[in-house]
C-alpha cells in the first residue's frame, strides 16, 4: 500500500490564488488590455503555506 502525504496547506492570505493580473485600463496597439501581475507577498507566489520550525522564545544562553 502506498503512503500518501497530506495536501499542502493553502496560503491564508491569497486563498490559493497566488498571482493575479490587474488591468491598468489601457490597451495595447492590437486592442488587448494591459495588465500587471501581482504576487502574494506571504507565500511568494506558491499558493501554499510553508511549515516553519518554531523557534524558542525567551531562551537565554
Amino acid at each position: 500500500m502506498s503512503q500518501t502525504s497530506p495536501p499542502p496547506r493553502v496560503c491564508s492570505h491569497c486563498d490559493g490564488f497566488p498571482v493575479v493580473h490587474i488591468t491598468t485600463g489601457t490597451h495595447t496597439p492590437d486592442g488587448q488590455r494591459r495588465t500587471l501581475a501581482a504576487t502574494c507577498p506571504a507565500c511568494k507566489g506558491t499558493g501554499h503555506r510553508s511549515t516553519t520550525a518554531v523557534s524558542p522564545v525567551g531562551v537565554s544562553a
